[in-house]
């Protein structure tokens, strides 16, 4: 394949097109997996008391991935589940840390799973 030196600049832009087009469209589909995986996870690892907490997770798509969160009415327990909280009378409820060890599984899965896609 032989290109004329004037067409070089164009030939070089269609192939990183090419190559973007291709991997934006894996990680799309990494976002997708590493997501569903942390709703999955989250449900399982919630506290549970009547189970409505753990059944509220869920995530939505935006325009540059998704957001996974706590649907209404529970969204309100996420912080004071997560980091303890004082009550009304005076006492302490312990923390129950069950959303920051997803963060991190799911940081590191999507970073893997960028760094296959960009190697690949």
């Amino acid at each position: 394949m032989s290109i004329k030196i004037n067409r070089l600049t164009d030939a070089i832009m269609d192939e990183l097109k090419y190559y973007t087009e291709g991997v934006g469209e894996k990680l799309d589909q990494a976002k997708d997996t590493v997501s569903k995986e942390a709703v999955s996870e989250l449900k399982s690892n919630s506290p549970k008391r009547t189970g409505d907490y753990a059944k509220h997770w869920s995530r939505k798509k935006t325009a540059h991935g998704y957001v996974v969160y706590n649907r209404d009415p529970t969204y309100r327990l996420t912080h004071l589940l997560e980091r303890g909280h004082m009550n009304r009378d005076g006492s302490q409820t312990a923390a129950r840390v069950h959303i920051k060890p997803v963060e991190e599984k799911v940081i590191d899965d999507f970073t893997k799973a960028a760094e296959k896609v960009a190697r690949s």
